[in-house]
């Protein structure tokens, strides 16, 4: 329970972020938009702790944002160097050679009581062969790196982009409706003697930053959260046994193909995300099984193009902090917790934090049992994406020492459930509030060979005639939609091509 004595009483007026990079800025503008004068919004930064752009990718719910945001498609995708993603692509996972696809997008049609896989699934039994993607827009637009806005039906996708970029252009419409930036470095967190809230920040030139409510977003080392308030972190790394990644830009040597790449080697995997210009590359890595400078030369050897920088080392622990909010204290992004890399959930995690704190926003004082409930779904959000990722790493059948490892640990018991709720009747489900759906389960556990128990009686029910009846009805027009689309490069082409000033002011920035 927490102490509603350690509780600042007084009004929220004065809101202070510590730290930029996307989760300040992408709080910094949420917050400005949606309260503009109602609150003093204060960002801390400094240039020389820059956000480092090796590419972001997202996922839909982005898509929602920046509507709430009124952010223009079209000028966010110019300013960021943007491209498309319609799913992701996972190969090596179950074994070296395999690859499928995690699409955005429905899969097939089904009904009240039983999703369209037990259908599929059905069908596989009676001997009518076909693969679970076929039915799926998104995964066929994948596999002829087609992307189009002009179907029917039309595509669920998301984004691509510079992380710099997009952290320049969020600040751009935060200061447009009122947000104060201060360039500087904290020095100094200043705590009320009463109950140890954070009361100021201290610069390194002498400036003293008050606020009500300060969010940290200061990255791993949460100088606020942690570093002040002693939070306390829980480690997943029994779970997720990568604590290291290492980053490169390359050339662009092939147009972008709509979808992320992950790409599993022998102690980890390799992400490899297509922007306009460039690439972001990053190999992703379990340090018991691989060294600092074996992962940065294998990165290098295996990007395919050239380099336009130096790699850079990125050490990280997966886990979360035990409270997300404490005191007069909201930590953000990796301030708040990391689970890695795979499924893109970083940014998507800070937007529903971001949301959560609009929503029940403390104008009348920080109330414990609002706190409570902020608390509770972060913990929640953070799990339900932590038992996803686990998942990848579990079910396997790679022979190599981390892979074996993976494949025979005892993995959560919300975990458990799932995969045994899988194995004895083929069910998937999404609990309200939960970011993955069932065609997200169903398209990684079929991925990657876990099989499932018996389709639903309904399917069952469903005769032959019919059964091909509604299959050909699904794969008819998500065929024809995807056929209908132009290359990704030529979609961008006409839609939203960055200026050749936004390429250069990546490099100079790089």
């Amino acid at each position: 329970m927490l102490d509603t004595q350690s509780t600042p009483s007084g009004r929220i007026r004065k809101v202070v972020i510590a730290g930029g990079g996307t989760a300040g800025w992408l709080a910094g503008c949420a917050l400005a938009h949606q309260f503009r004068d109602q609150l003093q919004i204060t960002l801390v930064e400094s240039e020389q702790i820059g956000t480092v752009g090796v590419g972001e990718s997202t996922v839909p719910p982005i898509r929602t944002f920046h509507r709430f945001l009124q952010i223009d498609e079209q000028e966010f995708l110019r300013a960021v160097a943007g491209t498309f993603k319609l799913s992701i692509s996972f190969e090596n996972w179950r074994l070296p050679g395999d690859r499928f696809f995690h699409p955005f997008g429905t899969i097939g049609h089904g009904t009240w009581a039983a999703p369209f896989h037990h259908f599929w699934l059905d069908s596989l039994r009676r001997g009518m062969p076909s693969d679970l993607g076929d039915f799926c827009l998104e995964s066929i637009a994948s596999r002829g790196d087609r992307f189009s806005l002009h179907t029917q039906p039309q595509a669920s996708y998301a984004y691509h982009f510079d992380a710099g970029l997009y952290a320049r252009f969020l600040r751009g419409r935060a200061e447009a409706h009122g947000l104060r930036r201060i360039e500087g470095r904290i020095a100094q967190v200043r705590q009320h003697a009463h109950d140890g809230s954070v009361q100021a920040l201290v610069l390194d030139d002498g400036q003293v930053i008050e606020g009500d409510l300060f969010i940290d977003c200061t990255g791993f080392r949460g100088l606020l959260i942690e570093q002040a308030l002693g939070t306390g972190y829980e480690d997943w790394h029994e779970w997720l046994p990568c604590d290291r990644a290492v980053a490169v830009q390359t050339e662009a040597v092939a147009p972008p193909v709509p979808y992320t790449r992950a790409i599993a080697h022998e102690a980890g995997w390799r992400w490899h995300i297509a922007l306009q210009h460039r690439v972001g590359c990053g190999l992703v890595y379990d340090s018991r099984h691989l060294s600092d400078d074996e992962a940065a030369a294998k990165l290098l050897r295996d990007a395919g193009a050239p380099p336009l920088r130096d790699p850079w080392k990125v050490p990280f622990r997966s886990g979360r902090r035990l409270k997300a909010w404490n005191r007069n204290v909201v930590s953000l992004g990796l301030a708040s917790g990391f689970i890695e890399p795979l499924e893109s959930t970083s940014i998507h995690l800070t937007i529903s934090a971001v949301v959560r704190l609009i929503q029940l926003f403390p104008f009348d004082g920080i109330s414990a049992s609002l706190v409570q409930l902020y608390n509770d779904v972060s913990r929640q959000e953070m799990e339900h994406v932590r038992d996803f990722i686990i998942l990848h790493y579990h079910a396997t059948q790679r022979s190599e020492p981390m892979w074996k490892a993976c494949r025979e640990m005892r993995v959560p018991e919300s975990l458990q459930h799932r995969l045994q709720a899988w194995r004895e009747r083929a069910h998937a489900w999404q609990d309200p509030g939960e970011l993955f759906r069932v065609e997200s389960w169903t398209s990684v556990l079929l991925g990657q060979g876990i099989a499932p128990g018996p389709a639903h009686p309904l399917a069952r029910a469903v005769s032959d005639v019919d059964l091909r009846t509604l299959l050909k009805g699904i794969q008819r027009p998500v065929q024809q939609a995807a056929a209908q689309m132009p290359a990704q490069a030529e979609f961008i082409a006409q839609y939203c091509r960055s200026g050749v000033d936004v390429w250069r002011s990546t490099e100079a920035s790089a």
